[in-house]
């Protein structure tokens, strides 16, 4: 099971958020390209980007931040937040991301995924993101009424060949996963999952890993990494001795 260290940036700083809440804010650098080198040299070999700015205003706003991790680290990163068109697909392309993370247009836009899918294939990922079993859009502020496992089915028929799903809810909070929740998820669904939002202990992830055989190929893990819960050797450990 693949391990993805959390670089969220918000205003060109790296923080975490409380259940997805701007107002819920903690900075732990200046410098993501920093935090982004740090995690690589205690071995990731794959990194989980969001651009918060972007994903509330509708474009990416932390290209630049973006850009300096790419040209900072030796592994690949995955951006999300505010990837809403192909020319914004494109340019994010273009600085070196290795995956395109979509949110809100799975909901609004669903021939854009088509065509993202049709041209980029296994380089889009689905982020489901979900507040009691519904899905979330516009930086997790609107809710959509539509269940997750519905969503993830129709993004199956788009092309879709990878989703992660979040827990709003736990997301932050380092509360625990459910993993009963995620147990009922790939039940349902045939394409690989990454779980992401309230990883608390190693034992989330070790839970986790059990359902790789289900669909579970990876896992986010942001706050808990760094309040110092448990360090990243130890999170790749759980998951099985790898990072990716």
């Amino acid at each position: 099971m693949l391990i993805y260290p959390a670089v969220d940036i918000m205003d060109g700083k790296c923080v975490r958020l409380y259940q997805g809440r701007p107002e819920a804010i903690k900075v732990y650098s200046d410098n993501p390209a920093e935090m982004a080198r740090k995690w690589e040299s205690e071995g990731a070999d794959f990194l989980h980007v969001v651009d918060l700015n972007g994903a509330v205003a509708g474009s990416p706003q932390n290209l630049p931040a973006v850009e300096r991790i790419v040209k900072g680290v030796g592994i690949p990163i995955q951006l999300g937040g505010g990837i809403r068109d192909v020319v914004t697909l494109e340019k994010v392309f273009d600085v070196g991301v290795e995956r395109a993370v979509l949110g809100t247009t799975i909901i609004t836009s669903p021939e854009f995924v088509a065509e993202a899918c049709m041209k980029h294939g296994p380089r889009i990922v689905a982020a489901i993101d979900a507040r009691g079993g519904k899905v979330a859009i516009s930086g997790w502020k609107e809710g959509t009424g539509y269940s997750a496992s519905d969503v993830i089915k129709e993004l199956e028929l788009l092309g879709i060949s990878r989703f992660m799903y979040t827990d709003i809810l736990s997301d932050g909070t380092r509360r625990g996963v459910n993993i009963e929740a995620v147990r009922a998820l790939v039940r349902e669904v045939d394409i690989p999952l990454i779980v992401s939002g309230g990883v608390s202990s190693l034992d989330d992830i070790r839970g986790l890993r059990k359902l790789e055989p289900m669909g579970v190929e990876g896992v986010i893990i942001g706050t808990a990494l760094y309040e110092g819960s448990f360090t990243l050797r130890e999170a790749i450990e759980a998951a099985g001795g790898r990072g990716c």
